[in-house]
């Protein structure tokens, strides 16, 4: 059941910031599935003893993946799928924590939650690298392989 929730509600929060950032209404599906998908790999990944960066790490390169796969078979921009199904991923509960830490004079704490927020911002942002990445060495191999033709 608390699988079944985390999908669920994965898949609710990406679509609703889908709809406040004007995602065209036929992308929210495939952008609730991408977000979904993301976070249940985020989630799967801890108890398997991945940390929370490999974790964020792992989550970033599946909505990165399937974020490609979407902009081709709908014919859009991989922007488009790629914003809102970061959102589950995103450490806004540590961010805050990290504020308010450092304006309750806890810089011990805040040091901390701050490192949190970095090894996680910094996992999504190289889980994205990769595959753009992969997507590069993908197309020049493509190109490559008709140009032998």
């Amino acid at each position: 059941m608390t699988l079944i929730l985390h999908a669920l509600f994965s898949f609710l929060s990406t679509v609703t910031f889908g709809i406040l950032t004007n995602v065209p209404r036929r992308a929210l599906i495939s952008c609730g599935l991408t977000g979904a998908a993301g976070w249940m790999v985020f989630y799967l990944s801890q108890p398997l003893g991945a940390g929370i960066g490999l974790a964020n790490f792992l989550g970033a390169i599946t909505v990165g993946l399937i974020s490609i796969f979407f902009s081709r078979k709908k014919r859009m921009p991989m922007i488009i799928f790629n914003i809102p199904s970061l959102v589950p991923l995103v450490p806004g509960g540590p961010a805050y924590k990290t504020i308010r830490y450092f304006v309750l004079g806890d810089t011990l704490s805040g040091t901390q939650n701050a490192w949190l927020v970095i090894v996680t911002a910094g996992a999504i942002a190289g889980g994205f690298m990769v595959v753009g990445l992969l997507e590069n060495l993908y197309s020049k191999w493509l190109h490559s392989k008709s140009r032998i033709k």
